[in-house]
């Protein structure tokens, strides 16, 4: 569904002697499947806006090449846009238009007749829990609501591949999980292949067969979640001894099967691989030289800790990275004019 290969956007900042080139995305490449759902995740400036922008033809590349859907990024911008669906962290519904207008529009700006775009567009309102929202402008319904409206917008034309960038920013936690399930569904009840990113760690764990990870513009890892966090180097095993003589002893037999053993207060923690195999005789050994406990924690690895060892640096919530200028007009190309232009040509 996505090939890529070398893919580079470069900007330029400043001004005369300060004017410098800034490589947002260096080099990347590509892979995804007809059916995947894959998480695509990076730190602020890490160039996932930028890589987005260039798969949906919002910005053309520096160098490189991609196809989408089987089209050439730059050759066949209309087809990629016509036949892709893409739902943007800003959202595509005019705030004061009746919603159900709003999805007709823009069916028909895809090609769709009117009679067409409707009875999809109330399809997709019944099974995304839209239903009574027809007639319902976006700025009187609830943020879950227009994120969901949102999707609608960007399936109603049936696109096997659907882009989703940062679809549950702002939403309270009840909705985000609500919007989980529909975003499941997309590829359960739909079949579709779907690019999804987030700053969310626990997001893209819950809903991604595969995750990619971009820092500095480079793809630094490409796997399963599972397969991820089995690269972190074991679990996290958490020892809190009943009295702080014990520590330097705790220590000691931790050390025999940890890595980086640190200890604070009466907590010793250390790093074990297979810990389910090399607690049982951990504490064994504890109670034999008579160290007693008041607790043992044994913590499995996140994408946090995946993020944190690979980049050295947290997921923050903010905004990804932003064009310079001369592409700001990239940021301006909505959702719906997108297909209004590919369809004049």
């Amino acid at each position: 569904m996505i090939h890529a290969r070398g893919l580079v956007q470069t900007f330029s900042t400043g001004r005369g002697k300060n004017k410098r080139e800034v490589r947002a995305v260096d080099g990347v490449d590509l892979d995804i499947a007809e059916g995947e759902v894959v998480g695509f995740l990076g730190p602020n400036g890490a160039g996932k806006t930028t890589t987005l922008r260039m798969l949906t033809t919002l910005l053309r590349p520096t160098a490189g090449t991609a196809t989408v859907n089987g089209y050439d990024v730059v050759e066949d911008s209309v087809m990629v846009r016509r036949s892709i669906g893409y739902v943007s962290q800003a959202g595509g519904a005019f705030s004061q238009a009746r919603a159900g207008d709003e999805v007709v529009d823009h069916g028909m700006l895809y090609g769709l007749s009117r009679a067409e775009a409707t009875a999809t567009g109330q399809a997709l309102f019944e099974q995304l829990q839209l239903e009574g929202l027809w007639e319902r402008m976006p700025k009187n319904m609830s943020g879950g609501q227009k994120r969901r409206l949102d999707i609608v917008m960007g399936l109603v034309h049936n696109p096997t591949l659907v882009f989703l960038d940062e679809p549950t920013t702002g939403l309270d936690p009840q909705a985000r999980a609500n919007l989980w399930e529909h975003i499941r569904k997309l590829r359960t009840e739909r079949g579709a292949t779907v690019f999804l990113t987030t700053h969310y760690l626990d997001e893209a764990d819950e809903l991604s067969d595969r995750i990619l990870i971009i820092d500095n513009g480079k793809i630094v890892a490409a796997d399963t979640p599972d397969n991820l966090k089995a690269q972190v180097s074991g679990d996290l095993v958490d020892i809190e001894v009943a009295d702080g003589a014990w520590v330097t002893s705790a220590a000691e037999k931790l050390a025999s099967v940890a890595a980086e053993v640190e200890t604070d207060g009466r907590h010793v923690r250390g790093r074990v691989r297979r810990a389910g195999r090399e607690v049982p005789g951990l504490l064994r050994e504890l109670d034999t030289i008579g160290v007693a406990l008041d607790s043992i924690e044994v913590i499995r690895p996140t994408l946090d800790d995946v993020f944190l060892t690979l980049t050295g640096r947290s997921l923050r919530d903010a905004q990804d990275e932003q064009p310079s200028d001369d592409t700001a007009v990239a940021d301006d190309a909505s959702p719906a004019a997108v297909p209004a232009q590919g369809a004049q040509q």
